[in-house]
C-alpha cells in the first residue's frame, strides 16, 4: 500500500441506470439493490487500486446500506464514498447514492487489502 491511501480519500462516479439492472419480477424498470451494491462496490474498489502497489487489489467483506428510493431506468445516479477508517489492510468507506436531489442510499463498504508483501 502506498502511503497515499489515507482516511479522508474521497471520489464519486456517474453511471446510467440500464434496464437489465432492474428487478425481473417488477413491472417497473428500476435500479436493483444487488446492482446498486455492484456500483457502490465498483466506486471504493477504483478509489482503493489507485493508492495501492503492484500486485494488490482489495475484495469486499461487509456492506451496510440503505434503498430508500428509486432511480429508474435511463436516469443517472451517483456514487460517493470516503474512506473513513483504515485498521492495517482493512479499509472502511462511508457511501451515498444520489439520484437527482433524491438519496437513494447511505451507508458504508469495507474492503480489505489482498495480495502484496501483506
Amino acid at each position: 500500500m502506498k502511503d497515499s491511501l489515507q482516511i479522508g480519500l474521497e471520489s464519486s462516479a456517474r453511471y446510467t441506470v440500464t434496464e437489465d439492472m432492474s428487478p425481473p419480477h417488477l413491472p417497473m424498470k428500476v435500479l436493483s439493490t444487488p446492482d446498486m451494491i455492484r456500483l457502490i462496490e465498483q466506486t471504493c474498489l477504483l478509489l482503493a487500486q489507485e493508492h495501492l502497489d503492484d500486485g494488490e487489489t482489495t475484495v469486499g467483506i461487509h456492506v451496510c446500506v440503505s434503498h430508500a428510493a428509486s432511480a429508474a431506468a435511463g436516469e443517472e445516479v451517483e456514487i460517493s464514498c470516503e474512506l473513513t477508517e483504515r485498521d492495517r489492510r482493512k479499509l472502511v468507506f462511508a457511501t451515498t447514492v444520489s439520484c437527482g436531489d433524491k438519496t437513494v442510499s447511505e451507508g458504508t463498504h469495507d474492503r480489505f487489502v489482498v495480495g502484496g508483501s501483506g
